[in-house]
């Protein structure tokens, strides 16, 4: 895809973080952008902005694990603003809980929105994408769709198979007009661990949101921005694969030298960094 001018960009998730952050990119880009989310004020706030940069924007509050949602959102889009030639199934949420404490209510509302929401994001929009001339889907798995981590269980199921999901789709469609890009971003600094369900960290101690949220976005080393940069570069590029932030890169090194045994180094880290906030909070 050489430009996204006069395309059509479909976003889930885009009243913050990440998905905003795109919304605006491409919208600047003389797209045409719609936009869904579950927070209805931030979903008027970005669609404006996306006004304000000069693009034609459908807005549409969704709740992207309701299937039926995603397939009425589709059709309303290309009712509004013309077939989609770009859906970025982008919204998410994080759990943080242990494999036996968890319950079930929690494991499935993650899977329903970050792994459904984009199973049915993606067959949703594909009749459209496959109409164009040319189209891509772009699907936000995570470096946990990489490499496990404890109290992780249930993001890293949804992220995993997100990235096995994506892969399949991307030989499918190969030879066809329509590309795919499965992204891992590394941390971002984002607001889904405030917005997250959390209550045991590795340590095994109650988590306290708040400061989990707070250590979060220290160690998120790149911006929404930047991230939105680079996720339109992988698609004018036509790239299968986008790693995002040093650590990433780094993580994905990691599990391909020690596919077995990267879990020591994990729990080192962890170590390390729980040595390292409780002299914070001391």
């Amino acid at each position: 895809m050489k430009t996204l001018a006069n395309k059509v960009v479909a976003i889930t998730g885009a009243g913050s973080g990440i998905g905003r952050a795109l919304a605006l990119r491409c919208a600047g880009l003389g797209a045409s952008v719609a936009l869904s989310d579950v927070d209805q004020a931030a979903l008027d706030e970005a669609a404006d902005r996306c006004r304000a940069a000069g693009g034609r924007v459908h807005a549409a509050r969704v709740d992207v694990g309701q299937r039926d949602a995603i397939y009425a959102w589709a059709e309303a889009v290309k009712d509004a603003l013309g077939p989609t030639a770009v859906i970025v199934n982008n919204a998410g949420v994080s759990l943080s809980q242990t494999i036996a404490e968890m319950s079930d209510a929690d494991f499935a509302w993650l899977m329903d929105i970050n792994f459904w929401g984009v199973v049915h994001g993606t067959r949703a929009f594909l009749p459209q994408l496959r109409s164009g001339a040319e189209g891509h889907v772009v699907n936000i798995s995570s470096v946990f769709g990489i490499i496990a981590v404890p109290t992780q269980s249930a993001y890293n199921a949804s992220k995993f198979a997100v990235r096995g999901f994506t892969e399949a789709l991307r030989q499918e469609l190969a030879g066809s007009s329509v590309h795919v890009t499965c992204v891992h971003p590394g941390g971002i600094d984002t607001n889904i661990v405030a917005n997250g369900r959390h209550y045991q960290d590795p340590t095994g101690r109650a988590t306290d949101v708040a400061e989990a949220s707070r250590a979060f976005k220290k160690d998120a080393r790149t911006s929404p921005d930047e991230a939105a940069r680079q996720i339109v570069g992988a698609v004018l590029k036509e790239r299968p694969r986008l790693l995002i932030g040093a650590d990433a890169v780094l993580i994905d090194k990691m599990q391909r030298l020690m596919p077995a045994t990267y879990d020591r180094l994990v729990a080192t880290a962890m170590k390390l960094r729980d040595r390292r906030e409780r002299k914070r909070s001391s």
